[in-house]
């Protein structure tokens, strides 16, 4: 199935602005049909999914131009791109620590606020 940018950008959810940006950075290559207007295909649709995944969970943009690199150089990168996504995963782990640690303080914080809570009216 092909796609026109504005189909694109509805499927995706990312502007039209964003995909020209990614095609200009190298994230994204489109094909062009005999009025050089971008085609895009379902593997760029798949594609689109993955970067903004890596980008939800904050990989930065370099790192992405640079798995986009790789992944447009074929299969001889695969244990480069693999180790890529091997790090981002590490981090995304020791955030999720980090993210798990902030929600038992603040558990901790809640309880004490709602014990307080409780003994003032009971104390009433």
């Amino acid at each position: 199935m092909a796609y026109s940018i504005s189909a694109f950008s509805q499927l995706t959810n990312l502007s039209i602005h964003t995909l020209r940006y990614y095609e200009q950075i190298g994230l994204i290559t489109p094909q062009r049909n005999n009025g050089n207007q971008r085609i895009y295909s379902q593997q760029d649709l798949a594609w689109g999914e993955f970067i903004k995944r890596l980008k939800e969970t904050n990989m930065p943009i370099k790192e992405i131009q640079h798995y986009a690199q790789l992944r447009a150089a074929g299969s001889s990168t695969l244990e480069a791109r693999l180790a890529l996504l091997i790090g981002h995963r590490q981090h995304l782990m020791a955030q999720l620590q980090t993210l798990q640690t902030h929600q038992l303080k603040l558990d901790e914080k809640i309880s004490f606020y709602q014990k307080a809570i409780k003994q003032n009216k009971s104390a009433v």
